[in-house]
Order: structure tokens, then C-alpha cells, then sequence
């Protein structure tokens, strides 16, 4: 399975963005699907994650109710909906996954650029 992101784009602050990620095949309920973000200078860090079995979440706290990860089980994608937006959410996405249990992601999408601008 390859995971294929898109959605990304220029934006001004407090707008908002939905990224994709497509998977090339079926999703295994026992796969936790994530999204992270490497800003320019930084290191990657976690934005969120749903577990595909029972659409539980988790989000990074800084996300925490403003970014939104969804999933849908019939077109074997995920999604991140990004709202009230600032120049610091601009970073390079990436849809990642992993086996549920798990602590690394193995599975790596290619990233997708987000610019937010002031």
C-alpha cells in the first residue's frame, strides 16, 4: 500500500485547509493512520491520528480543536480538516501509518505543502 497526500496550498491566517491522503489499496482495521509536519528548520513532529478499526482519535495538543482528522472506510482515505490557521501550522504534511499497537510509522506519504500567511 502507498499513501499518496494532497490538499495543500497558500492561505491566509485564521483560514482553512483540508488535506487528503489516498491510500493505493484497502486499509487494514488494524492500522492507525497519522498525519505529521516538519516546518522549515525544525524537526517532524506528530499532528494527529485516527485508529482505522474504531475511529478513535488523537491530536497533538496545539491541533487540539482546531484541526480535524477524519477517515472514510469506502475509499481507503483519510483527511485533515485545518481551521483558524497561523503562519506557524506552515510546514511540510505528511500521511503516515502504522500497525495499531505499534509505535513507529512505517508507511510514508509523500508530504504536501501548507503556507499560511499574515
Amino acid at each position: 500500500v502507498q499513501l499518496q497526500a494532497c490538499g495543500g496550498g497558500l492561505v491566509q491566517a485564521g483560514g482553512s485547509l483540508r488535506l487528503s491522503c489516498a491510500a493505493s489499496g484497502r486499509i487494514s482495521s488494524t492500522y492507525v493512520a497519522g498525519w505529521f509536519r516538519q516546518a522549515p528548520g525544525k524537526e517532524r513532529e506528530f499532528v494527529a491520528s485516527i485508529a482505522w478499526h474504531d475511529g478513535s482519535t488523537l491530536y497533538a495538543d496545539s491541533m487540539k480543536g482546531r484541526f480535524t482528522i477524519s477517515r472514510d472506510n469506502a475509499k481507503f482515505s483519510f483527511y485533515l480538516q485545518m481551521n483558524s490557521l497561523k503562519p506557524e501550522d506552515t510546514a511540510l504534511y505528511y500521511c503516515a501509518g502504522r500497525v495499531y499497537g505499534a509505535t513507529e510509522y512505517t508507511l510514508w506519504g509523500q508530504g504536501t505543502l501548507v503556507t499560511v500567511s499574515s
